[in-house]
């Protein structure tokens, strides 16, 4: 291996592909020529971050051409990906030799280094864990300019598995390989109802133990509550033949129809981008639920990305605070949050959030890690537990007195009080002590003095707490 005047290695090892190369080669020169006292940040476009950030004025490395499939293996079913391939353009490349990814994040810009590296799941996770679990090989800018291939077994093995829930603190992904499965081209739906919480949470465990429901196979399941005594469990079957099939990309809104139809079916594209087009259901916040504007707009604009630059524009302009203020309401917490906690535990949750945080609907998912021990120290699961995820995005009203942050805190000390887990993409509340504690402050520690001992890169609390 030689370095070059800058101090970065130059020899890098793992398969040729001679244009992934040439990037990577044009990256390592915009990291010599910022200087060794500046902090490294990505300079992208798109994000799918809900914690805003303290302005940077310095300039950023620019990883926006990573962003290639750059093999499909249908044989071995793998894909080699570049960390900034969105998993939309992923599934266009792999649904054509009848494949796709272990689990698929439900918003098409949600990039494949994004997931590994700050955690995704869907309703295949509870036969596939979360995105990282399919990586068998991870090359990695690190912080202190080395450009290392990690797998599950070799030198950097401490790096693969402490990647996932690092958030780009201790390096950017630029290339991966990841394992795929095989589907068919339709997934047939069942809405299943329930009126009791505690009977919604036993027949989901129920239903996930056997990956089967009525003596039928169920290859993806989640789940939605609109109310106290109105539960659905949404069980996906894979199948080769569908009478009809819905179109939820335009004018009909998939969720709507979890209420009104007990079954359903989908191609599987529009099956892994169903909940997309209305943002689950936070194109409400828009007013793009009726039928003109869905009519003036087209496809083209029902998506999570227009939505997200709606919301930046408004976080840069305070939009809706200053709307709030002139119709004299009181102010507003956002809350927008994934969270989980053990089966046994989640009716408990669930109760709790109904009494005390006033949002509607609430996605729910069930997770377990995939078999083989492997462990995850930056987020560590139980791997003989099913966890159940809570995703709800909204916003609550303060009461006279209320600080700021608030319902979010009650969210966090219940979520840890339950033995579960929140995801950082979003605001955080934590102390310092309790956050390293909860999310294994000794090993962070040791993988930043490893790849990072210059801290050029933020450290994780400072980037998802602190938010600079």
């Amino acid at each position: 291996m030689t370095i070059d005047q800058a101090g970065v290695p130059e020899a890098r090892p793992g398969p040729a592909f001679p244009e992934h190369e040439a990037r990577v080669d044009a990256l390592r020169q915009q990291l010599s020529a910022i200087s060794g006292e500046t902090t490294i940040r990505l300079a992208k476009r798109t994000s799918n971050l809900f914690r805003s950030r303290t302005a940077a004025n310095h300039p950023g490395l620019d990883v926006s051409g990573f962003s290639h499939v750059l093999r499909v293996d249908p044989e071995a079913r793998t894909a080699d990906v570049e960390g900034m391939v969105t998993y939309e353009q992923l599934v266009d490349a792999t649904l054509p030799h009848g494949l796709m990814p272990l689990v698929v994040p439900q918003l098409k810009t949600i990039t494949l280094g994004g997931a590994v590296t700050g955690l995704g799941i869907e309703s295949s996770s509870f036969r596939n864990g979360m995105p990282h679990e399919s990586v068998l090989e991870l090359e990695v800018l690190t912080g202190d300019g080395r450009i290392v291939v990690a797998t599950p077994d070799n030198e950097h093995r401490a790096l693969f598995h402490g990647f996932p829930n690092s958030y780009g603190t201790l390096g950017y992904a630029l290339r991966l390989r990841i394992l795929l499965e095989p589907v068919k081209p339709f997934v047939r739906l069942r809405h299943v109802r329930h009126h009791d919480r505690g009977k919604f949470f036993e027949a989901l465990g129920e239903i996930c133990a056997k990956s089967e429901h009525e003596g039928e196979h169920v290859d993806f399941v989640d789940g939605t509550v609109f109310g106290p005594d109105e539960l659905y469990l949404t069980l996906g079957t894979f199948t080769d033949t569908a009478p009809t099939t819905s179109d939820y990309t335009w004018l009909d809104i998939y969720y709507r129809s979890i209420q009104r139809r007990e079954t359903d079916h989908l191609t599987i594209r529009d099956y892994l981008w169903r909940w997309d087009t209305d943002w689950f259901w936070c194109s409400r916040a828009f007013g793009v639920q009726h039928r003109l504007p869905r009519l003036l707009l087209g496809r083209r604009f029902l998506r999570s990305s227009v939505y997200w630059k709606a919301v930046a524009l408004d976080r840069r302009f305070r939009i809706a605070e200053r709307l709030l203020k002139l119709r004299r309401l009181p102010p507003e917490e956002t809350i927008v949050q994934d969270i989980e906690v053990p089966v046994g535990r989640a009716a408990e949750f669930l109760e709790f959030f109904e009494r005390e945080i006033p949002i509607s609907p609430v996605w729910i998912c069930p997770l377990r890690q995939r078999p083989g021990g492997v462990r995850w120290p930056l987020y560590e699961l139980d791997p003989e537990e099913l966890y159940v995820n809570f995703g709800f995005w909204s916003s609550v009203p303060l009461d006279p007195g209320e600080r700021d942050g608030v319902h979010n805190r009650m969210v966090e000390a219940e979520v840890t009080r339950l033995g579960g887990h929140k995801s950082l993409y979003s605001d955080s509340f934590y102390t310092e002590d309790e956050f390293w504690r909860l999310y294994n402050g000794d090993a962070y520690r040791e993988l930043k003095r490893a790849y990072d001992p210059g801290e050029r890169l933020l450290g994780l609390y400072e980037k998802c707490v602190r938010r600079r």
